[in-house]
């Protein structure tokens, strides 16, 4: 008997045009599936869908999107049975490139024709699910201003980012985990389940997708001038040894600010309130990787 699998495609994600994946879906994708597709039309509608092929059956449900699809297709996967496949078609797709499932269309339904499934770690952030990154400060600023931007990509990325550097003050925060209470004022703070932010920009390059814990990366605000070099070790995978960011491990966290601040969750922007609740869920994901 065939498995089944559901292709949930995010049609407006990223930069990368979907509308010759369903001819790359019938012309690559191994006779051993029978297969359906359905596109999103709006926020949240991914999990809907997710939801409903679960209910079907679906031995696999396929985000074809960046990081905020693939949040949208976990939040109807974890605990249940059916594994989550991946094609990047996102503008940063973290989690894709921590993985090493390639951008390429093609080469990603090779990947899910092998049905290599293993089972992957999730966060929570007051509840609310992410599968590879979340984070407070800078990032959720950033986060929220790009959700706003009708050009996608790194260089529209960018230009957030270096328009918004300058004049970003960092903020207090009060962490608490473990026996150990930080206070702290930071740039920002990401709650790492993969390594990286997207566009193979790795925030926390020890970090793991399951060892049931979350790499917290505490960066404090360097001078400008000193933002070519730090470039360069994030470019390298060495921005850990920056003198600029501190990383710890927890499974589980308290994060307070004065004032409600943007959330980064996957690379889309919410307000979630004063309190933050971090925590980890081991083994929760079944997932597809090369």
């Amino acid at each position: 008997m065939n498995q089944r699998i559901a292709f949930i495609i995010n049609p407006i994600s990223g930069v990368v045009k979907k509308d010759k994946i369903i001819n790359q879906i019938k012309s690559r994708l191994s006779n051993k599936f029978d297969y359906d597709v359905a596109f999103t039309q709006r926020p949240g509608h991914a999990t809907e869908l997710c939801r409903n092929f679960v209910q079907q059956g679906m031995n696999i449900v396929v985000a074809v999107g960046g990081d905020g699809s693939v949040n949208e297709v976990a939040k109807g996967l974890v605990h249940t049975d059916t594994a989550l496949g991946i094609i990047p078609g996102g503008s940063g797709n973290g989690l894709a490139h921590h993985l090493s499932i390639p951008v390429n269309f093609e080469k990603a339904i090779d990947i899910i024709n092998t049905a290599n499934v293993v089972k992957i770690d999730t966060g929570t952030i007051n509840d609310e699910l992410f599968v590879s990154i979340a984070g407070i400060g800078f990032d959720g600023v950033v986060a929220r201003k790009f959700s706003e931007t009708k050009r996608r990509g790194f260089l529209s990325y960018l230009k957030i980012v270096t328009e918004t550097y300058p004049t970003y003050k960092p903020k207090r925060y009060k962490i608490s985990f473990k026996d150990q209470q930080i206070k702290t004022q930071a740039l920002f703070i990401t709650f790492a389940n993969s390594n990286q932010f997207g566009y193979n920009t790795a925030i926390a390059p020890g970090a793991r997708v399951d060892d049931g814990l979350l790499d917290v990366c505490i960066a404090k605000k360097p001078p400008i001038i000193e933002l070519p070099y730090l470039a360069s070790l994030l470019y390298w995978r060495k921005l850990d040894q920056s003198k600029y960011l501190e990383i710890y491990q927890a499974n589980k966290l308290k994060v307070i600010t004065k004032k409600n601040r943007w959330v980064n969750i996957d690379g889309e922007a919410r307000k979630l309130g004063k309190k933050l609740n971090i925590r980890i869920h081991p083994q929760s994901l079944k997932i597809i990787i090369p």
